[in-house]
């Protein structure tokens, strides 16, 4: 097995834990509460935009991931 080949793979696992990560960050700092026919929306900006910046990052992983392991085929 090619170093390539483990290093593609472990690239994919590692974003599939960061894309975890990002979309809790995300769901963790956005809530809405329904009261009495209002709806609240309390949303932390700043925690919100880590969790984006978190999914980005695994996006790129993913794809350098999927990359390493189509460049070791040839």
């Amino acid at each position: 097995m090619k170093i390539s080949k483990i290093i593609g793979a472990i690239l994919i696992l590692l974003s599939l834990g960061v894309g975890y990560l990002g979309i809790n960050k995300v769901d963790e700092n956005t809530t809405s509460v329904n009261f009495l026919g209002i709806k609240m929306d309390f949303s932390d900006k700043s925690g919100s935009q880590e969790g984006y910046v978190y999914i980005g990052i695994a996006v790129v992983l993913l794809v350098g991931g999927i990359y390493t392991l189509k460049k070791s085929r040839t």
